[in-house]
Parts: C-alpha cells; sequence; structure tokens
C-alpha cells in the first residue's frame, strides 16, 4: 500500500432494500439491520474497514431519515469523528461520492476514497485487505479502481466487468462494463473466464474522481459542489441544501463515470463477497442445517427442506414444504418461494400505491440513545418497548396532555422527574404526572429495557388500570 496516502472509507448508506421486505422498511432498511449475525450489516462494514492501514474516519452519505439511527451505529462502533452527509433525496451513488470527494478535500486529508456500500457482506476479510492494498497504488497513480468478484455461478442478478489488459500482476484495465445479463449470457460470461461480477466497490483519489466527473457530467459535478457548499452544518452532521440537491439527475458511478473514462480498473478478487439483495442471498450464505434449511428465531420446522424461515416474537410453524421462504415481523408475514424472492420488491411497490403504514417501518424507532418499537395503541394510549444502550439517555421530555408510567423490564433505571433523580430496579415502576419533566438514563453495562405506557388526560381511570393488569403492570409506583 501506498504508505503517503491515507484511505477514506465512504459509506454509501441509501435505498431502503425492498427485497428484504417485512424486515426492511423505509425508516430501518437494510443496512439497519442485524441480518447476518448480531451487528446491523452497517455496523459490520464499520468494523471491517476499521483495522485497514492509515484509515482515516469515515464518511458515511444517508438519508436525513436515518440520521439518528446512524448516529447510533458510530456510537456503538466507537467512531466519534465519523462525518455524516445527509442527503435529502436520493440520486444514486455518483452525486453521493461527489458530494464526499468534496468533503475529504476541505478537510484537507488527502486520502483515497474507499467507496463501499453498506449492506454487503465480505467472509474472506483478509483478501478483502490485500485487495485494497493491490488496489491503493494503481489508484494514487490516477486510475479509478473498481473490485471485480470472481463468479462462483452464471448470475443475472450482477452487472459483469469485462476485463482489458493488465496493467500489474493484480491489476487489470476495464475493457467493458456489462448491465445485467440473461442466463445465456451470464453461462457465456463465466465460461470465458473474462468476466467478474461488478461488486459496486471502489478506490479512488478524490480529486480523479471530481475531474473525471466534470468531464463527463459537469452539471452534476457543479450541482453537487454547490450542495455541499450551501449545506447546513450541525456538528458532525452535513444537510445537503435540499433545493440545489433535487436539480441532480440520479446517475450511478459506473454510468457517469467508469463506463466513460480511460483511467477505470479492476482487482481482480474473491472475498466471500454477497450484495444480499434478497432472502434468497441470506439462505446462500448461511449455515444450513442437515435438511438444508436456516432458520432463526422461535421456528418448528416439520418434513422442511432447503428452506429460509425467520421467526419474530412468536412460534412460527411450518410443515411439509420445501424451496420457501417464510419472514415473520411483528405487523407482517412474507412467504414465498426461493425461485421468486427477487420478486418481493413487486409487494414493496404496490405497498406505496395503497400508501400502507407497513412500507414505512414495523413501529421501530431508531435513536443515537437505543430506540423503541411501539407495540400497542387504543383511544387515548400507546404502548412502547423501550431501550437504552449503556451509558446513554433519552432527552429531557414535558408532555402535557398525557402521564406516563414506565415499568422497568431489564437492568436499573436513572429516572429523573422534575429534577429529582431515582434509580428504579428491574421489576419496578415509575409515575410521570402531565407536565412534569422526565428523561430516562442507563448507567448500567448492559442495554436497559423499559414498557413505557402513555394515556392522554381524558382516558377514564378505570380503562387504565385495566390495561395495566392486563400487561402485568405493578402498581408499586414510585
Amino acid at each position: 500500500m501506498t504508505a503517503s496516502r491515507r484511505i477514506t472509507p465512504v459509506i454509501l448508506s441509501g435505498g431502503i432494500g425492498a427485497r428484504l421486505w417485512p424486515a426492511s422498511r423505509k425508516l430501518q432498511p437494510k443496512q439497519l439491520l442485524p441480518l447476518v449475525d448480531d451487528r446491523t450489516m452497517l455496523r459490520a462494514t464499520i468494523d471491517r474497514v476499521a483495522s485497514l492501514e492509515s484509515v482515516t474516519p469515515p464518511i458515511v452519505v444517508t438519508s436525513r431519515l436515518h440520521a439518528d439511527a446512524i448516529h447510533h451505529e458510530l456510537t456503538r462502533a466507537a467512531e466519534p469523528d465519523a462525518s455524516l452527509i445527509l442527503e435529502p433525496m436520493g440520486r444514486n451513488t455518483a452525486p453521493a461520492v461527489a458530494v464526499a470527494a468534496v468533503e475529504s478535500i476541505a478537510k484537507g486529508d488527502d486520502a483515497l476514497l474507499l467507496i463501499l456500500p453498506s449492506d454487503h457482506t465480505i467472509g474472506d476479510e483478509e483478501a478483502f485487505s490485500k485487495a485494497i492494498m493491490h488496489a491503493a497504488d494503481a489508484a494514487a497513480s490516477g486510475y479509478l479502481v473498481t473490485f471485480g468478484i470472481t463468479p462462483q455461478a452464471p448470475e443475472t442478478g450482477y452487472g459483469y466487468i469485462k476485463l482489458g489488459s493488465e496493467i500489474n500482476d493484480h491489476i487489470m484495465r476495464v475493457e467493458e462494463f456489462k448491465e445485467k445479463p440473461d442466463i445465456q449470457t451470464a453461462t457465456a460470461y463465466v465460461d470465458s473466464g473474462n468476466y467478474l461480477w461488478n461488486s459496486g466497490m471502489f478506490l479512488l483519489d478524490a480529486s480523479t474522481y471530481l475531474d473525471e466527473l466534470t468531464q463527463h457530467d459537469p452539471g452534476m459535478a457543479r450541482l453537487a459542489r454547490l450542495a455541499w457548499e450551501r449545506a447546513e452544518r450541525r456538528g458532525s452532521e452535513i444537510l445537503l441544501d435540499a433545493d440545489t440537491f433535487a436539480q441532480i439527475k440520479g446517475s450511478s458511478i459506473d454510468y457517469t463515470v467508469m463506463e466513460h473514462t480511460a483511467m477505470a480498473a479492476v482487482v481482480p478478487t474473491d472475498p466471500g463477497w454477497n450484495d444480499v439483495g434478497s432472502w434468497a442471498s441470506l439462505w446462500d450464505i448461511a449455515d444450513h442445517d442437515a435438511e438444508g434449511n436456516v432458520t432463526s428465531g422461535d421456528v418448528l420446522a416439520v418434513g422442511v427442506r432447503d428452506s429460509y424461515v425467520r421467526g419474530g416474537e412468536r412460534l412460527v410453524a411450518i410443515v411439509g414444504v420445501e424451496d420457501v421462504i417464510v419472514v415473520d415481523t411483528p405487523d407482517a408475514v412474507l412467504v414465498t418461494t426461493r425461485d421468486s424472492a427477487q420478486n418481493v420488491k413487486q409487494v414493496v411497490d404496490q405497498l406505496a400505491l395503497e400508501n400502507r403504514q407497513e412500507l414505512e417501518t414495523d413501529g421501530t424507532v431508531l435513536t443515537p440513545w437505543g430506540g423503541f418499537r411501539t407495540v400497542s395503541t387504543g383511544p387515548g394510549f400507546r404502548a412502547h418497548h423501550v431501550w437504552l444502550d449503556p451509558g446513554q439517555e433519552t432527552p429531557i421530555q414535558i408532555h402535557e396532555e398525557s402521564s406516563e408510567h414506565w415499568q422497568v423490564l431489564r437492568g436499573a433505571a436513572r429516572a429523573t422527574v422534575d429534577g429529582e433523580s431515582t434509580l428504579v430496579p428491574e421489576r419496578e415502576s415509575v409515575y410521570i404526572a402531565p407536565g412534569m419533566s422526565h428523561m430516562l438514563g442507563n448507567e448500567g453495562d448492559e442495554v436497559l429495557e423499559v414498557f413505557e405506557l402513555r394515556v392522554d388526560v381524558e382516558m377514564d381511570k378505570e380503562a387504565v388500570t385495566r390495561f395495566m393488569q392486563d400487561h402485568g403492570i405493578t402498581g408499586s409506583d414510585r
């Protein structure tokens, strides 16, 4: 690796992961979900690059909708110096990288930009690190380097890269980018040995990228820079100017720059990469049981083979089927076949046409301090499952028109009500009358869980008592 050039990870965290509905929603997309292990996919991406040589704090480009959730992940990953570029609307990868390049140059890092989608998996991180090392010298010399994946099969869901002449032992020129092919074409590509899967990951010099973008799409380059110059800044957040950014016609790096530049290069690599584009992808990369099944959660499978079953908070029983996918969430259940997994996006499109709430969220809201999920609502009341990460606290709130009742489910809560602080142990509760200021804190080493019942002042006491009894809430108010 070129010792004089540092590397800045630019993590692209846009999109909603429509083919992974119902787990992935507009307000909690797949990159913010623990789909492969106990980390979110974004957190796994952050961890993957943290140990690279000469790496700077990352730049995360994401939607304004996800700012709190991204802050939450960066806090967990101990990345306080990361920059967060917030897009007012999605415009694909080319302008996102342009804004990140402008920000990197303004910070004076003189770094190479490692462009990574936040929702990919890498099975062999050592092989990936070696590929980055090989790419660094070429990128420092002015090449725009992409990472091409050695194909394992004739896959129709990926774009392809046709290899050109050799630059050195590890780098090849890109002769041509190919769109997603049909199965016959994909088979011919793989059989030829001259094509790689297009991973959508890049290593490039910021100034070189902006120069190439200016040459091939000067309007996009100008508007991206202007959106950054007019941005509102709040600490580590850069809120791009909405009116300016909206004028950009969205386009990918591949289509806008890489297909036209004379400096496109590729590192062939095989790091166990997967873009996790569908539930079938998750079945592909997971460990299978003796019947070929992948299950998580409370699942009872009888006579089931080669299937993916993701349980939620209740028992999922499945009997006598093969090659199916079942995903259970609090408000929706998906049932499909593995062969039809790519068509889940059609469900999402229909939900959008009908303006259904299930497109947006399952009731979960992620915050910098933890999060909450709505578990029940009714006339005059709302019930939430609230969790706080260790060392975190909620903002101070005052509700003039409602009372709150907090029941500690796990851990010990530091409850501050009207300025008076009390440690509330597990299974105990605290009452907050309308108009009282209140906040929760977690001084422990584990996640704090609290059941919160918020009741409008008009709701009658008998209904409150009945709800508390039905949900096992004690009356030991503090």
